[in-house]
């Protein structure tokens, strides 16, 4: 198979708008008993959302974060190329700060790089004492530092401010680990000038996010009585929190990794409190365990309960693309209800369930894309995992083999175009080292090809 090298611009152009590897894609698994209501027709409430205090600069920060990476997306990308519908934005930014959230959480890299931009826009429409900024140096690709300063200052230009309350360094630990922060940060003497930018109120609270290598979380804590970190940013969820290596040995348990800040008195952001969606659209005997005891909540909210309960966490990030999961998020936390003792354990049972469904932890970030050979890999994992999670891997041995095999090929075939799928794979490797989640990609798509294929075979 001859190299195809797809750029970033040809690559929007065949997928329309990027990626769309969302439950709503994902048709032809989904039965009537999997269907699962995630909003209530209770009120919204305008007021009781719950706050943090941040220690080193005294914010009020709203427990429920706005995670700025899955905004919702236009049909066509505008004539500048932005994909971002802005007006979706607008309203949801609005509608967000009048129920409380004042916490927003960009990137230069999230939505094919506009994510800053079209967030500065909607805030921009907003007094600034009425929202904090969060973003991150996502220098992964060009660590210069020519290039970081350049991406550091240009996230000023993008959201129209003058000092940004929150500023992280972008996914420590990931790639090679010690090798590559040492690369990002340290040679390039970039964490020197932003421990400057800090001193001189440019940066009022500066920590980072950790994917990946332990040792260099571990590293980066040991650097804390020199630096002083105001905050770090953790994926931590119901699930993650004794079972993180379970789905991947080279991931921390949030259990873990949420006592080492805590003993130090670093306040705790959170990332992927729903595990990229999953924890939201769990297997059919799951939703039935946690309607039984909460009827009129959604599944989700019990996992930001979870995050919302550990008392050193400052905010938890959501990347609330429609505005019934803003509705049912602002609910949950308006005010929070911790969860007790008893629930906590309920929880810990709940995951112990879980994790019996070898599903692969991507959470639909799409740092992998796109792929050179045109994959849609959040796509095909997506439609694997939602299939596992419904009934619909199969064996022969099942009773419902024939129907569980159509309703398999049939939604795969909708959810992911044929050129897009997994036997386009050869293995590459190119996306290995972008994965946060550090999932063998190519790994996972053989095995799912394979799969496939027999189904086609055993007809």
């Amino acid at each position: 198979m001859a190299h195809k090298d797809i750029t970033r611009r040809d690559f929007l152009k065949v997928m329309g708008v990027g990626t769309t590897a969302t439950a709503a894609a994902l048709c032809g698994c989904t039965t009537e008993k999997a269907k699962e209501a995630e909003t209530t027709p209770e009120t919204v409430p305008s007021e009781g959302m719950t706050y943090r205090t941040t220690p080193s600069t005294g914010d009020k920060v709203s427990i429920l974060g706005y995670g700025c990476m899955r905004w919702p997306r236009l049909q066509e990308p505008a004539k500048d190329g932005n994909v971002i519908d802005q007006n979706a934005v607008n309203e949801l930014i609005d509608y967000a700060i009048e129920h409380g959230v004042n916490l927003f959480d960009t990137s230069p890299i999230y939505v094919q790089g506009w994510s800053e931009k079209s967030t500065g826009i909607a805030l921009k429409r907003h007094p600034r004492e009425k929202f904090y900024i969060s973003t991150k140096l996502s220098n992964m690709h060009n660590y210069s530092r020519e290039a970081s300063l350049e991406m550091y200052h240009n996230s000023f230009t993008n959201l129209q401010v003058d000092y940004i309350d929150y500023y992280l360094l972008h996914s420590v630990g990931g790639g090679d680990g010690m090798g590559l922060l040492k690369k990002r940060y340290f040679d390039n003497g970039i964490l020197d000038f932003l421990l400057e930018e800090r001193k001189k109120g440019k940066i009022r609270n500066l920590g980072f996010s950790y994917h990946g290598d332990v040792k260099v979380f571990d590293y980066m804590l040991s650097l804390h009585d020199e630096i002083k970190w105001d905050f770090v940013l953790i994926q931590m969820n119901y699930l993650d929190w004794q079972h993180a290596k379970a789905n991947n040995p080279s991931n921390t348990n949030a259990e873990y990794l949420y006592e080492e800040l805590t003993k130090r008195g670093i306040p705790v952001m959170i990332m992927e409190p729903l595990l990229g969606g999953r924890l939201a659209k769990v297997p059919d005997h799951i939703v039935a365990r946690l309607k039984q005891r909460e009827p009129e909540k959604s599944i989700a909210s019990w996992a930001f309960r979870f995050c919302g309960t550990y008392e050193n966490v400052l905010t938890v990030l959501s990347g609330m693309t429609y505005m019934e999961h803003l509705q049912d998020n602002i609910r949950t936390y308006s005010p929070l209800k911790p969860l007790t003792e008893e629930e906590l354990q309920f929880l810990k049972e709940t995951a112990d369930l879980m994790i019996q469904y070898p599903t692969i932890p991507c959470t639909d970030c799409k740092y992998c894309m796109p792929c050179p050979y045109g994959i849609d890999i959040p796509g095909v994992f997506w439609h694997y995992n939602k299939c596992l999670n419904e009934g619909y891997i199969v064996n022969e041995g099942n009773k419902k083999y024939r129907d569980a095999r159509k309703a398999f090929l049939v939604g795969y075939d909708r959810s992911v175009p044929k050129l897009r799928q997994a036997n386009h794979c050869i293995g590459c490797g190119q996306c290995i080292p972008l994965c946060p989640q550090r999932i063998n990609i190519p790994q996972k798509l053989h095995h799912i090809d394979d799969y496939v294929e027999s189904l086609k075979h055993k007809g």
